[in-house]
C-alpha cells in the first residue's frame, strides 16, 4: 500500500471518529455545527500543510533528478567528442603508416 494511501485512511478515520464523537456530545445543534465546522477547517489546513510539503518535496527530487540527468548528458556529450577526437587520431595514423 502506498504512503499517500494509507495516509489519507489514517485521515479520513480521524476525520470520521472526530465527527461522530462531536455529533454524539450532549450538546445544542448550534454548539455542535460549530464545533464541526471548526475540526473541518482544522483537518483542512492539515491537508493544505501536508499537500504542499508534498508538492514542495517532490519538486526538490525532480529538480536533482533533472540536475543529475544533464550531469549524465554533459558527461556522455564528452565522452563521444572524446571517442571521436581518437578515431580521428588514430585514422590519422593509419594514413600515415600507409605511405
Amino acid at each position: 500500500m502506498s504512503t499517500g494511501k494509507v495516509l489519507l485512511g489514517v485521515l479520513a478515520g480521524l476525520a470520521a471518529g472526530a465527527t461522530l464523537g462531536i455529533l454524539l456530545a450532549p450538546d445544542k445543534g448550534s454548539k455542535t455545527r460549530k464545533k464541526i465546522m471548526g475540526k473541518a477547517d482544522d483537518y483542512s489546513d492539515d491537508l493544505k500543510e501536508k499537500y504542499n510539503d508534498l508538492h514542495e518535496s517532490a519538486k526538490e527530487k525532480f529538480q536533482s533528478l533533472k540536475n543529475e540527468a544533464d550531469d549524465l548528458i554533459e558527461k556522455g556529450k564528452s565522452k563521444v567528442e572524446d571517442v571521436k577526437d581518437e578515431i580521428k587520431t588514430k585514422a590519422g595514423e593509419k594514413v600515415l603508416t600507409k605511405f
